[in-house]
């Protein structure tokens, strides 16, 4: 769908959005996020574009443990990583995490000391 603010590096098309409804011989209903709530949800064709499937945009879906306040907890699965940061007057230890329910791109640098005093099974 095309949308948005123009320039030169702004996106020209955000989506795929689902098509929920034609409406009209050119214009089609469509699921909107809630972000975007104060967009009309009927466009015309023209503003449209074809999606063509990618592998990479299907999600695996893991189910959470959720807590009665509706939070869960981040657990370590594995440390992939090491490395030592040298400021002005100190040394600071990093270990790289991958976290639970998330992609090996989203590990993370945690400082190894609270590591150890958090989750002492993974050293």
């Amino acid at each position: 769908m095309r949308f948005g603010k123009k320039g030169k590096l702004v996106p020209r098309f955000i989506g795929p959005f689902e098509i929920l409804e034609r409406v009209g011989i050119v214009a089609y209903r469509l699921a909107l996020l809630p972000s975007l709530s104060n967009v009309h949800d009927v466009f015309h064709v023209s503003m449209l574009r074809k999606y063509h499937p990618n592998p990479s945009h299907v999600l695996q879906f893991e189910s959470l443990e959720l807590k009665t306040d509706m939070n869960y907890e981040e657990r370590p699965i594995q440390i992939i990583d090491r490395r030592i940061k040298q400021l002005q007057s100190k040394t600071i230890r990093l270990v790289k995490v991958i976290w639970k329910h998330h992609l090996i791109e989203e590990a993370t640098w945690e400082c190894e000391d609270e590591m150890k005093a958090l989750y002492p099974h993974m050293f």
